[in-house]
């Protein structure tokens, strides 16, 4: 069962954004991508909120969330989030399977 986390990062004066562009130019970004287990990582900027960024990231399981948690990795985001001065929200998804069910189907134009 597929694992969805989606964090919004927020701050002030562009810090967000700012935040998700050095993890990109840094190559953390593909470096987390190229991670065992990982399914998505994906940044999005919300068009109402300036100051804040959208972070998607699926994991195959939680067992590869937490190899994504014990690695040198997380020290660069940590230290990333700490120089942009960054807050979270967190929301998590656990998946059904990949079939939409077929009454969901009739609202989704392919």
């Amino acid at each position: 069962m597929a694992i969805t986390v989606n964090i919004y990062y927020s701050g002030v004066n562009g810090n967000a954004r700012k935040f998700a562009e050095e993890m990109t130019a840094g190559g953390i970004v593909d470096d987390i991508r190229a991670e065992d287990g990982n399914i998505r990582y994906e940044y999005f900027f919300p068009m109402e909120d300036k100051e804040t960024v959208l972070l998607i990231d699926s994991w195959k399981d939680q067992h590869a969330i937490d190899l994504h948690h014990a690695s040198p990795m997380m020290e660069k985001i940590a230290r990333l989030r700490e120089k942009y001065d960054l807050h979270m929200k967190v929301e998590r998804y656990l998946s059904e399977g990949d079939e939409i069910p077929a009454a969901d189907k009739a609202f989704i134009k392919e």
